[in-house]
């Protein structure tokens, strides 16, 4: 497990989650509208910030896993 959270603290891993959020918020509102797709647009502002702050959402849970400072 702690490749896959060096791989999403790389920066190709933060670009990856950056597009995910931009691709759920982009989904939501114009592919789903109504109160589901603000929903779906709200969630993917999450991995947008985690991408900016730097940490996986997963790093935490994990045993063995630090965050960086």
């Amino acid at each position: 497990m702690s490749s896959t959270i060096r791989f999403m603290n790389s920066g190709i891993g933060r670009s990856v989650r950056f597009l995910l959020g931009v691709g759920l918020i982009v989904y939501g509102l114009f592919g789903l509208g109504s109160v589901a797709g603000t929903l779906v647009a709200v969630i993917g502002l999450a991995p947008i910030a985690l991408a900016g702050w730097g940490h996986c959402l997963i790093e935490p849970f994990t045993p063995h896993s630090r965050p960086t400072a």
